[in-house]
């Protein structure tokens, strides 16, 4: 009895040391989840002496603490953010993780006398991504990027997980089998397709039975929160039963739920964090614990070099290739190739060799140690100074909001919102509350009124509406503070602007021939830049036009654009090399380079 009061109090004062960790992380800018496998580290069998060497319940305490990052990660994503982003990081998420594999796997096998096959499965283990790291750095890192690019960056870890752990446990299979390369065959394919199949397709029947249960079953707002975790588990296990993907499951699964709209749904949101973080501190103390730094000297120099290699050189290309069909420009590709990072999920695969009984097994699992630490150190302590260098840092549209979205009982047809009124926010400048809105409640100074009797609104004051569901992108304009405009500001939009309902020939006319084509001449300036921009045009969106540069610098509450920006000064490329350019870039590089060629040889013939 004793051993077990030990074993809780060790386990929950480490807990406890974790989630102190985040305030030094917040302050110093340290990559948190590098805290949190330090910790575990620190108290190992080469630190504090804890000798935790269960590799089988590490894999199964990890992946059930991977099931739950991954639902909470769908269900944060919206629908139009993965609508927007699906080719791009689909992409990534598959042929990405191929290309990675097969480009670290050649480095590998030459760096640690492995054979190819055994590289390329040292490249599957750390091919992926890690989600938590990217959403936690993107996300509360306070990183404002393009649209685009965050949610290429998000959708883009959570998805390729799945492809990862296939071809890890996959080409475990074949080198345990000894069937050599005769294993890659299309027995392999087809496997891929189904498991992957099975996950889409049972992925979205469990989202829709979450919602159906949340709805339809009257259950206490403490117990909701319970109910879909454990449904969102179901699927999960159910899926990998059945044959199927449950990590690509229960991430489609997330998504399905957190596009509808549910009750309790404040409750589920705070719990969901809360199981989040804790998945997370598990995952990694867990994993620390089991790590064995005395054994690392002897491949550490080896290490470094294919960390090295992974962020510099393997990430970076199949990045580009990847992306080359899509409008991401030379500086966003070449973000999106640094925000590579790896975590928990590449060390919890460096388990699977030695689950196979592999031979060398733990070169696998201590490789892909290092390499994680790596990644965590050269990429998680630098994002946001790339993203700054880089000149991606997008201005604030509005200053910060401060809403609450309050659950009413039953299937009720409106939203309880509250808003505080705060500085420079429109409606203290004599701005009226729509009439679709119902204000009820006001509370100034600590004191509540009806709305009705408090007059003109004041700064700091908290008001509660009822709204229709959907309206509230509507009202935050409304009650947020327009942020000031800097220098760099007008750096990033432009210093001139055009209003969008101006017809598209008027550039052509203004700034040289040939900026469009034929078909583009009946647009206006907004259609032109919706239809390249496949549709949809988001903040701080830009459209190149030979040496213009078109930016959307607003859009108004239905999506459409308000407002551009033109800049005549091309941003200088990241590197003179041409790399991370897109098919487009590379076409338009290529033509100026025929034409200078052909001036030169005209020059060169009349001379």
């Amino acid at each position: 009895m004793h051993e077990f009061y030990a074993v809780t109090l060790i386990a929950t004062a480490l807990v406890l040391l974790a989630a102190f960790s985040s305030m030094i992380a917040f302050r110093f800018g340290a990559p948190l989840l590098l805290l949190f496998l330090l910790i575990g580290l620190g108290a190992g069998v080469d630190g504090l002496g804890i000798d935790f060497s269960n590799f089988p319940l590490a894999y199964i305490v990890g992946s059930l603490a991977l099931a739950v990052i991954l639902f909470d990660s769908g269900y944060g994503t919206s629908l139009q953010s993965f609508r927007m982003s699906a080719a791009p990081s689909l992409t990534l998420a598959t042929v990405g993780v191929l290309l990675t594999t097969l480009l670290f796997g050649l480095m590998a096998s030459l760096i640690l006398g492995l054979t190819y096959l055994e590289g390329m499965l040292l490249g599957a283990i750390l091919a992926s991504t890690d989600a938590a790291a990217v959403f936690f750095l993107l996300r509360i890192g306070g990183i404002n990027i393009r649209d685009q690019v965050r949610s290429t960056l998000e959708v883009e870890s959570g998805t390729n997980d799945p492809m990862a752990i296939f071809l890890t446990i996959a080409l475990v299979e074949v080198i345990s089998a000894g069937q050599g390369y005769a294993g890659l065959n299309l027995d392999l394919l087809l496997l891929f397709v189904e498991q992957m199949g099975l996950g889409l397709l049972f992925g979205l029947m469990g989202g829709a039975l979450i919602v159906l249960v949340l709805r339809r079953m009257r259950i206490e707002p403490g117990l909701a929160p319970i109910f879909m975790l454990a449904l969102a588990l179901l699927v999960f296990a159910f899926t990998g039963i059945v044959g199927g993907s449950g990590f690509l499951a229960v991430y489609v699964a997330g998504i399905y739920a957190g596009s509808r709209k549910l009750p309790a749904g404040s409750a589920i949101r705070r719990f969901q964090d809360g199981m989040t973080w804790l998945a997370q501190i598990i995952m990694f103390l867990l994993l620390g614990l089991l790590a064995t730094p005395s054994q690392f000297p002897e491949i550490l120099l080896p290490a470094i070099l294919l960390g090295l290699f992974l962020v510099f050189i393997a990430r970076p290309i199949a990045v580009w290739l990847c992306l080359l069909p899509f409008s991401f420009t030379q500086r966003e590709t070449g973000f999106i190739a640094w925000v590579g990072l790896r975590g928990a999920v590449s060390i919890l695969l460096g388990i699977l060799p030695i689950l196979g009984n592999l031979e060398n097994s733990h070169i696998y699992f201590n490789t892909a140690f290092i390499v994680v630490m790596i990644s965590l150190i050269v990429q998680g302590w630098t994002i946001k100074s790339m993203a700054s260098r880089l000149g991606l840092i997008v201005p604030p549209r509005i200053g910060a909001i401060d809403k609450v979205e309050l659950d009413l009982p039953g299937a009720a047809n409106h939203e309880l919102l509250a808003y505080r009124v705060v500085a420079g926010s429109p409606i203290l400048s004599g701005e009226r509350i729509p009439r679709w809105a119902m204000p009820s409640l006001v509370i100034r100074d600590g004191k509540s009124m009806r709305y009705q009797y408090a007059g003109r609104l004041r700064e700091n004051d908290q008001v509660y509406l009822f709204i229709a569901p959907g309206y509230s992108p509507l009202l935050d304009r409304l009650f947020a503070g327009r942020a000031a405009v800097t220098k760099d500001d007008s750096e990033f939009f432009g210093m001139f602007t055009i209003q969008p309902q101006r017809p598209a020939e008027d550039l052509d006319a203004a700034y040289g021939p040939g900026l469009i084509s034929e078909s583009e001449r009946g647009k206006t300036v907004a259609e032109l830049m919706e239809s390249r921009l496949g549709g949809r045009a988001e903040y701080a969106d830009r459209v190149r036009l030979g040496k213009l540069i078109l930016i959307v610098r607003d859009t108004d509450e239905t999506g459409r654009i308000s407002a551009v920006g033109i800049s005549m000064e091309v941003m200088e490329p990241v590197t003179k090399v041409p790399i991370f350019l897109n098919i487009r870039e590379m076409a338009h590089a290529l033509r100026d380079a025929i034409r200078r060629i052909r001036a030169r040889r005209r020059a060169a013939a009349s001379s």
